[in-house]
């Protein structure tokens, strides 16, 4: 396989980390990250009710039943603006079942039916392909159950791939969040002790500010995420905040799991008919997924 110069000297300059630093260092394979990005948007766009939206569905929990402990559909569905209701699934893909503690890592595989700030008139009613909005983040989670089958980790993951995320029209704030909101509902027994919701992080010129809304309700999450990012010298973790995000953090921190959303929302692609892959980079997804590896294998439990 060909790598580009630029990974390599990431994936090299965190081995140099881990040899000087004397503390085991995970690294992150942006490389197959991103291959799973583009098997995601080789179904074109996916949004709820599409007959690629059913493909992805399928692509996905194939992939996660290779890995996981278990896997379960969560499946609802929800009036449409077209009068019809349209069926939603959510995916959690479970990890070290026997754990009581868990945490959950989350992203939405769901993508906009709309694409309302495209330049072109005719694009404004069109579903877009959303490599960075919705891929991005679920190709990372792809990834890392790759590596929890391999090494598990030392706490019980659930992987959730939340649906319905981006249903809404814009300012309709009810038809936003759909899955994550379900989940929220639906909740039984011992909470995850926290979450990360992945959101737009594919972005080949990556900026990640901490998110308001998780600063807010999980202060020391967002601490501990920085901290590692600071420690591996991924500087596109930038250390102060920036935008307050409606995201599918929020069903979760308002159900009590202290949920951080890791986005870079400084995205001149975001709802436009632009969001394609070659605006994302492996480079991107190995760093945003070298952080989220290390935060899993270092996670202690409260």
């Amino acid at each position: 396989m060909k790598m580009r110069f630029s990974y390599f000297c990431f994936i090299v300059f965190i081995l140099f980390i881990s040899c000087n630093s004397g503390d085991e260092v995970y690294t992150f394979d942006g490389e197959a990250a991103y291959e799973y990005l583009l098997g995601q948007c080789n179904f074109g766009p996916r949004p709820p009710g599409s007959e690629t939206h059913i493909q992805c569905l399928n692509y996905l929990v194939d992939h996660f039943q290779k890995y996981a402990d278990k896997v379960e559909k969560q499946t609802f569905s929800h009036l449409g603006y077209n009068g019809q209701f349209i069926p939603m699934t959510n995916i959690i893909a479970k990890f070290n079942l026997d754990r009581k503690d868990r945490i959950v890592l989350l992203a939405h595989w769901d993508t906009r039916p709309w694409a309302e700030y495209s330049e072109n008139e005719e694009d404004l009613e069109t579903p877009i392909m959303g490599a960075n909005d919705g891929a991005s983040g679920v190709a990372i989670l792809m990834q890392l159950a790759v590596m929890f089958n391999e090494k598990p980790p030392p706490v019980g993951v659930d992987i959730f791939l939340t649906d319905g995320e981006d249903y809404g029209m814009p300012g309709d704030i009810d038809n936003y969040l759909l899955g994550a909101k379900y989940y929220a509902r639906n909740l039984r027994g011992q909470l995850p002790q926290c979450g990360i919701l992945l959101d737009m992080i594919g972005d080949k010129d990556l900026q990640i500010y901490k998110e308001k809304y998780s600063v807010r309700y999980a202060p020391k999450i967002v601490e501990r995420i920085w901290h590692i990012a600071d420690s591996l010298g991924i500087t596109e973790f930038k250390n102060s905040e920036k935008h307050t995000m409606i995201d599918d953090h929020l069903p979760l921190n308002e159900a009590g799991i202290k949920t951080v959303n890791i986005i870079d929302f400084d995205y001149p692609y975001w709802h436009t008919q632009k969001d394609t892959p070659d605006k994302c980079s492996p480079e991107s997804l190995a760093k945003v997924g070298t952080v989220l590896a290390n935060f899993v294998y270092t996670y202690k439990s409260r």
